[in-house]
């Protein structure tokens, strides 16, 4: 059981709280603290809605954008390997809705009005984009074993032109803004072929502006380009990227073709197999790294009600008792660049922590000020203390739940498999190489290397570090590197090669020069035979 705050006789704190659990701690935390304040200052009508008791509960989400036809539906049934309800798949446009794709134990479709009246989904407050939306929504629920652990969510594949954007009936940007919040991970996808960013596209990407840590880029198709084509078509996709995510640091792009069919061009499929498994590996682990996902959203939550409770109060402030308010508003509301400006200074608050000033113009349009609360200072210092003291101690909640239960991990459909038998990635490759082989695999360049051992001048059948070192030089290898490669080789710690040791030596950097890395420890089939047979020396290897 934990407590994360000082701890009183009885078992509970000063303040009689006590969590089982670092999601209960959040969701407690955000009623008590956080939520006072948001309603308070009408945050929700600015900014987010309300967060319910599903959106701390919820399994992590995945959120795939694209335009059409770049394979996010097939991704979806790559990942999960069978058809889900509601699936089509084409060349044309055929995804026209949001599909939430989650775990049930019954196969089917739920649509989007039910969908939002259940307590248990976290789409709640997806009802105030209206039928328009709604009709377009549905969750589609199969029992998966990928869907245990994470949800996805399908979008809509986007086109180009003003027409399309108009007769969707719902705010699309608006839409992806509020999953975009939600998810723990979005994966934008290009086709090959489709590098250009539609307008429509270039919107929905700067929706998701402040989630960019969650953002990851995939290059689908790229089997259908051959290595020269596959490096234009990347470096314009960097180009293209780089008008629409205005961020110094550059996105992580996964190159791969992401359906079961064969390649079209093989060339290059040891960097897609590469690829796809980094990008396994990080879809993977979002289980284990929920909570703190969850903890990280709640505080970029917190500082951005902080700011709003500034922002609303100043106006307030600043507004006449009794004449001319109207005209006060239109100049506030022109002066509110500069007005970020003050409150930056006064509160020292990082000019990241304000919201968009077109945005906030826009909809203070919309308020009568006067109405505005004035700053309440306990509200205030109640979010700081959370911030302060209470995250902290939520923060070591979470080390000490990983620390007693097994890492949570994504597993079946592709995740399942891969890694396992002679198909997982470096199967017999590099250091692996040979391990399932009867005989020592260095003999089979041996002969070549035994011509260069006996030019080192051996003495009693061994070669000095110093003869050898020459000849190891000669491969351009780091020190360090020649140094590792060394301790692996000299199996019986004698300072000194024979000739199997320096074979050894040879295949080990003949390994590195391919691009494998090196193990910590010489695996048994890399063992020269002669050591193979004092136990000790073998140990010692």
């Amino acid at each position: 059981m934990f407590s994360w705050v000082r701890q009183e006789q009885g078992g509970r704190n000063k303040e009689g709280e006590m969590y089982q659990t670092v999601t209960e701690g959040l969701q407690s935390l955000y009623t008590k603290k956080l939520l006072p304040l948001e309603e308070t200052y009408l945050f929700h009508d600015f900014h987010s809605p309300a967060l319910e008791a599903a959106d701390f509960q919820s399994k992590p989400m995945v959120l795939l954008v694209g335009q059409y036809s770049t394979g996010k539906t097939t991704f979806i049934r790559y990942l999960l390997e069978q058809d889900f309800p509601g699936m089509r798949i084409g060349p044309e446009p055929t995804t026209d809705g949001f599909i939430a794709v989650m775990y049930g134990e019954n196969e089917g479709v739920v649509p989007g009005n039910a969908l939002v009246v259940d307590p248990k989904k976290p789409f709640r407050k997806l009802n105030a984009f209206g039928n328009a939306f709604l009709n377009r929504f549905i969750c589609s629920q199969m029992p998966n074993q990928v869907l245990q652990s994470i949800s996805i969510i399908d979008t809509p594949g986007i086109l180009s032109g003003e027409k399309q954007r108009i007769s969707r009936g719902y705010d699309f940007a608006e839409v992806l803004r509020w999953f975009g919040e939600r998810v723990d991970r979005i994966i934008l996808l290009f086709d090959a072929h489709k590098l250009d960013i539609s307008d429509e596209f270039s919107e929905a990407i700067k929706a998701l502006k402040g989630q960019d840590d969650k953002i990851r880029v995939v290059l689908n198709k790229a089997d259908q380009v051959d290595t020269q084509q596959l490096m234009r078509v990347y470096g314009a996709l960097m180009w293209s990227l780089g008008k629409v995510i205005n961020t110094p640091e550059v996105v992580r792009v996964y190159l791969g073709s992401f359906w079961a069919k064969p390649l079209q061009n093989t060339e290059n499929r040891r960097l897609f197999e590469a690829e796809s498994q980094d990008l396994f590996r990080d879809v993977q682990s979002l289980p284990r790294n929920a909570a703190l996902r969850k903890l990280n959203d709640l505080i970029k939550r917190a500082r951005l009600a902080k700011v709003h409770a500034y922002i609303i109060s100043y106006l307030k402030k600043e507004m006449p008792s009794l004449f001319g308010r109207e005209k006060k508003k239109e100049e506030l509301i022109m002066r509110l660049p500069e007005i970020y400006t003050i409150l930056q200074r006064e509160h020292h608050i990082s000019p990241g922590d304000f919201p968009s000033v077109t945005k906030m113009q826009d909809m203070l349009q919309h308020y009568d000020f006067s109405k505005f609360p004035s700053l309440k200072v306990k509200l205030i210092e109640s979010v700081d203390k959370m911030l302060a003291t209470k995250i902290a101690v939520l923060m070591t909640m979470i080390r000490d739940e990983e620390s007693k239960q097994p890492p949570a991990m994504v597993s079946g459909g592709a995740f399942e498999g891969s890694q396992d038998g002679p198909f997982g990635q470096g199967y017999g490759e590099g250091i692996s190489a040979g391990a399932d082989a009867e005989d020592w695999i260095v003999n089979r360049d041996k002969h070549r290397y035994d011509e260069i051992f006996y030019t080192l001048m051996p003495v009693n059948g061994k070669i000095t570090g110093v003869n050898a070192k020459k000849e190891m030089m000669n491969s351009r290898l780091p020190n360090t590197v020649l140094g590792k490669i060394w301790k692996l080789a000299d199996c019986d710690r004698d300072g000194m090669l024979d000739d199997e040791e320096f074979a050894l030596a040879q295949h080990l950097i003949k390994i590195k020069l391919e691009g494998y890395e090196l193990p910590t420890e010489l695996p048994d089939h890399l063992v020269p035979p002669s050591h193979r047979k004092n136990p000790t020396a073998d140990e010692s290897c």
